[in-house]
């Protein structure tokens, strides 16, 4: 089946932390093979809402569809989540966390021709025969390993939160070339940062949140789109 024309639809999602509301009536469409930067405050609503589309938590009230489908545990894993928690074990190095995740996986989940922890590594810039606990990495480098976890199984859809805090420029621009990649695939991406500028590259709007609402959407033009409205604006002339 050709993928929906939206990958995340939601009609006055809420979410309610007794009388607080970290979600207040969001309405949003997210398109597939689009990439969303997500800005705001701390407080704003932005990890509670990429927890709700991960099926970490439900919304308290409102309707959300992923991928086509409301039943989220039928999609579950064709969506990648990057947490704040990396999800790895200090005492094992990156290749050791990654082959433990995926005997995890059960295999009928599993899309055919999935990455293995060996190549999940090499795209994110990190030796898979690395002899060296992730306890000792680098921020930068546990970052990279924990993102090579979530592109095991080739996510349709991602949800990434913070994924730039306190990483070095090295590690941040190769995580960025691997997410250039994956929205040039046809992935969706949905990414939380406090660092606008550094995502600007790969992002198709900025989309920003503001005490659990959404208040704007800021869509950039492609270079073939400018390209196609500056020739229609000659032709016009």
């Amino acid at each position: 089946m050709p993928p929906a024309a939206n990958a995340i639809e939601l009609h006055e999602v809420s979410k309610l932390y007794g009388s607080f509301a970290a979600l207040r009536k969001v309405t949003a469409e997210f398109h597939t093979g689009h990439s969303y930067v997500i800005l705001g405050p701390n407080g704003a609503g932005k990890s509670t809402l990429l927890r709700n589309l991960a099926g970490l938590t439900r919304p308290s009230f409102g309707t959300l569809m992923l991928l086509g489908t409301a039943e989220i545990a039928a999609v579950r894993s064709r969506i990648g989540y990057l947490g704040h928690d990396s999800m790895l074990y200090d005492e094992l190095t990156a290749l050791e966390n990654l082959r433990y995740s995926a005997r995890l996986y059960e295999e009928e989940t599993l899309p055919a021709g999935r990455w293995t922890p060996e190549q999940s590594l090499e795209m994110v810039g990190l030796d898979p025969g690395l002899n060296r606990p992730v306890g000792k990495f680098s921020q930068g480098m546990r970052q990279r390993a924990s993102l090579a976890r979530v592109l095991m199984a080739k996510p349709e859809l991602l949800l990434l939160d913070e994924p730039f805090s306190n990483v070095d420029l090295a590690s941040s621009t190769q995580m960025l070339r691997v997410l250039n990649q994956m929205r040039a695939a046809g992935n969706t991406i949905l990414l939380t940062t406090h660092q606008p500028e550094l995502a600007r590259p790969i992002a198709d709007c900025f989309c920003t949140m503001r005490e659990g609402q959404i208040v704007s959407m800021e869509y950039f033009l492609s270079t073939d789109q400018a390209s196609s409205l500056h020739s229609a604006e000659e032709h016009h002339a």
